[in-house]
């Protein structure tokens, strides 16, 4: 049997000097969104048990929401949540072959994106 290699392979993907399109970058942003939104979670929720249990839990929480790590980290979760919801509705909408071909797709991931930072914004602004 004859091989059939008429140019050389690379032997790994080099992914800092591969393109991406928009709709890839926003997937990607997807999944590491979702990551973080899930090992976030538990620690949230406990502060969340926490602020609810008693007076004194509740001024815990206000003094270590008011630190600013913890404002940059509450900041990102916010924007991790905004993008993994209206990526989310994308997703739903390209399951339902609506917005499926490459310009409606670049179109769709870039409202994604428009949308989750503008409205993290006007969020950050609001509550921190």
């Amino acid at each position: 049997m004859t091989e059939i290699t008429s140019k050389k392979r690379p032997k790994h993907l080099d992914l800092i000097n591969i393109y991406f399109p928009l709709a890839a970058k926003a997937s990607i942003l997807h999944r590491i969104s979702g990551a973080g939104l899930f090992l976030f979670f538990p620690v949230l929720l406990c502060l969340f048990g926490d602020s609810l249990a008693s007076p004194e839990g509740f001024d815990n929480f206000k003094s270590i929401a008011a630190l600013w790590p913890v404002k940059i980290v509450l900041a990102g979760l916010i924007w991790a949540f905004l993008h993994h919801f209206c990526m989310g509705i994308r997703f739903l909408l390209l399951d339902l072959h609506i917005g499926i071909g490459k310009e409606a797709s670049r179109r769709s991931a870039a409202a994604v994106l428009a949308v989750s930072i503008s409205l993290s914004l006007i969020l950050w602004g609001v509550l921190l």
